[in-house]
C-alpha cells in the first residue's frame, strides 16, 4: 500500500493536535481536581472525545437511561467543551427559569455556521439587539397572537385545498402520505403570510424536493459532530456533516435568493397598503430600528428559520398523533364523537371551534408530552460559572434539556409509556398548558429562548389535526400488518417509516368543496 504525501501531512496534523488536546486536558483535570468543586454526576467517557461515542444513534434514548442512573442533572465531558443535561422538570425549571439569563446564548457549532449564515438568524443568533428586532417583528407580523388571527383565513382556504386533494384520493383508493401532504400545506400557508402567494401550486416534485431538504436540515442540524466538540478536528470534517451542511445550505440559499427576487420584482403589481412580512423586513434594512438595521443575509436566514422550523415540527407533531390513534381506534371513536356533537357532519371544523373540543385538545397534549417535534432543546450556553441543585457549573458549559425525558419520567406521569389522553382531562394535569410555564410539558422549550412559534405551533396542530379527524375515517393500508412506531433522530424527532394511510369521507359531500 502506498501513502500519498497528503495522507503523511494528514496524520502528523491528526497527530499534533491530539498530542496539545491531551496535554491541554491533562493541565486543566489537575486545575479542576484542585479546585474541589463539586460538578453533577455522569459517565467517565473516554480521552480526548469523552462522552462523544457514548450517545450513539439515539441521543435522547442515551441521556434518558444516564439520568435514570446518575440523576436529573447529568454532566458530561463532550471532547474539550463541558455539557450539562436536565432530565426532569424541576431542573428544568432551575436552568430555563431561575439561570435563565445565564444561559441566554447558543454555543457556536457547524449547523450556526454552515446552515443559519452564521448566526445571522432568530435561532441562533446572540441574545442582543439583533436577535430582539428579529423576534419583536416576527411575533408582531407572523408568530403573535393577533398577526395569527389576522391570517387565520389563509389557513382556513389553505385546508381547503388539503382537504379536497385528500378527498380526490378518497376516491382513487390511494393511500395519503401524511408528511407530504402536510409539508406542502403549512408552506404554501407561511408562503401566504411571508411573500403573499402559495409557494407550491400543485403538489409533486417540487413540494415533495422542499418537504426531504427541511428533513434533512432538520436531521443534520440536530447531529453530534465531532468537529463541535473538538475544535482542533473540525477542519477535518471527520463524519462528512459540514460537507452535507453547505450542500444544503447553496440549495436553500438558491430557492430564498428566488423567493426574494421574484417578490422585490413583483411589488408594484401586490397591494401596498397590505405589505406582507417579506415587505415588512425589506423596508426594516433601509431603516435603523434601536440602532439596528437588518442585511438581505438576516432576512433569508429569518426566512429559512419560518420555512423550516414552521413546517416541520408542526407536521411531524401531527404524524405522531394521527399514527397513536390508529393505534388505538377508540381514542379515535371517541374525539370523532366528540367533534360531531360539537360540529356536526355538515361542515368543516373551524378554529373557533377547537375551544369546546376538550378531547381533542388533552390529544395534542398527550402528543406534545409522548412525541416532543424537539426531543433535545437546541443548546444553551452558561455566560458564567453557576450553582444548581448544590452542583457547580463551569462558565462555557452547554446546557440540553432532554424534553423528550421529561414526557416519559414514571415520577411525573402515571404510564408514561401510554398514549392516553385522558390524562389531561381532570385533575391537576388538566391545567397543564404547552407554552413554557407547566415545566412538565415543555414541547417548545421555555425562558427567554422558548420558541418563537409556540402559539403558531400550538394553533396549526389542533386546527388541522382536529380538521383531518373530523373530516375523513382514517385505516390502514392492508399489507401494513403492524405500524412501525420507531423514530428516527435529529433536530426535530421525525417517524422511521413515514405514516400513509387510506381515507374516507365522513362529512357531508358539500364540505369538501366549499
Amino acid at each position: 500500500m502506498v501513502i500519498t504525501q497528503y495522507q503523511v501531512f494528514l496524520l502528523k496534523e491528526i497527530s499534533i493536535s491530539i498530542f496539545i488536546f491531551l496535554i491541554t486536558q491533562f493541565i486543566l483535570g489537575s486545575l479542576l481536581k484542585n479546585n474541589h468543586k463539586k460538578l453533577p454526576p455522569g459517565p467517565k467517557g473516554y480521552p480526548v472525545v469523552g462522552a462523544l461515542p457514548l450517545m450513539g444513534t439515539m441521543p435522547h434514548v442515551t441521556l434518558f437511561k444516564m439520568a435514570q442512573k446518575y440523576g436529573p442533572i447529568v454532566y458530561l465531558k463532550m471532547g474539550s467543551h463541558n455539557m450539562v443535561v436536565a432530565s426532569n422538570p424541576s431542573s428544568a425549571k432551575a436552568f430555563l427559569k431561575t439561570l435563565d439569563l445565564n444561559f441566554s446564548n447558543r454555543p457556536s457549532n457547524a449547523g450556526a455556521t454552515n446552515l443559519a449564515y452564521d448566526s445571522q438568524d432568530m435561532v441562533f443568533a446572540d441574545y442582543g439587539s439583533r436577535w430582539k428586532l428579529l423576534r419583536k417583528l416576527s411575533n408582531l407580523h407572523m408568530l403573535g397572537g393577533k398577526a395569527l388571527e389576522d391570517w387565520s383565513k389563509i389557513r382556513a382556504d389553505e385546508m381547503g385545498h388539503m382537504i379536497r386533494a385528500m378527498y380526490d384520493f378518497s376516491k382513487k383508493d390511494e393511500p395519503v402520505v401524511v408528511s407530504e401532504m402536510l409539508t406542502y400545506s403549512m408552506a404554501n400557508m407561511i408562503g401566504q403570510v411571508i411573500l403573499s402567494r402559495r409557494v407550491f401550486e400543485n403538489k409533486g416534485y417540487e413540494s415533495n424536493e422542499f418537504k426531504d431538504m427541511v428533513v434533512e436540515l432538520m436531521t443534520t442540524a440536530g447531529y453530534f459532530n465531532i468537529g463541535d466538540f473538538i475544535p482542533i478536528l473540525a477542519r477535518l470534517d471527520l463524519q462528512g456533516i459540514e460537507r452535507g451542511m453547505k450542500t444544503l445550505h447553496y440549495k436553500f440559499d438558491a430557492l430564498l435568493t428566488r423567493m426574494i427576487d421574484e417578490h422585490v420584482a413583483s411589488s408594484l403589481k401586490r397591494n401596498r397598503d397590505k405589505p406582507d412580512f417579506l415587505d415588512t423586513l425589506i423596508a426594516q434594512s433601509t431603516q435603523n430600528s434601536d440602532g439596528e438595521r437588518l442585511t438581505l443575509t438576516n432576512i433569508k436566514a429569518l426566512l429559512l428559520n419560518l420555512f423550516t422550523a414552521g413546517t416541520d415540527t408542526s407536521s411531524s407533531i401531527i404524524e405522531w398523533a394521527l399514527a397513536e390513534m390508529l393505534k388505538n381506534s377508540k381514542i379515535m371513536k371517541r374525539a370523532h364523537e366528540e367533534m360531531d356533537q360539537v360540529i356536526g357532519k355538515q361542515r368543516r371544523l373551524e378554529e373557533s371551534d377547537i375551544q369546546n373540543l376538550p378531547y381533542l385538545q388533552a390529544i395534542c397534549k398527550e402528543t406534545f408530552r409522548k412525541h416532543p417535534s424537539t426531543p433535545l432543546n437546541l443548546p444553551r450556553v452558561s455566560l458564567e460559572p453557576c450553582q444548581v441543585n448544590g452542583y457547580y457549573i463551569p462558565k462555557g458549559t452547554r446546557l440540553s434539556v432532554n424534553i423528550w425525558a421529561i414526557g416519559r419520567d414514571p415520577n411525573v406521569w402515571e404510564n408514561p409509556l401510554e398514549f392516553n389522553p385522558n390524562r389531561f382531562l381532570s385533575g391537576k394535569n388538566a391545567k397543564i398548558d404547552p407554552r413554557g410555564n407547566d415545566f412538565e410539558l415543555i414541547p417548545f422549550g421555555a425562558g427567554r429562548r422558548i420558541c418563537a412559534g409556540t402559539r403558531m405551533g400550538i394553533v396549526l396542530v389542533q386546527y388541522i389535526l382536529g380538521t383531518l379527524v373530523h373530516s375523513f375515517d382514517w385505516k390502514l393500508p392492508n399489507d401494513v400488518v403492524d405500524l412501525n412506531m420507531d423514530e428516527s433522530f435529529g433536530l426535530a424527532l421525525q417517524k422511521k417509516v413515514p405514516l400513509a394511510a387510506l381515507v374516507s369521507p365522513r362529512l357531508s359531500p358539500s364540505a369538501y368543496i366549499s
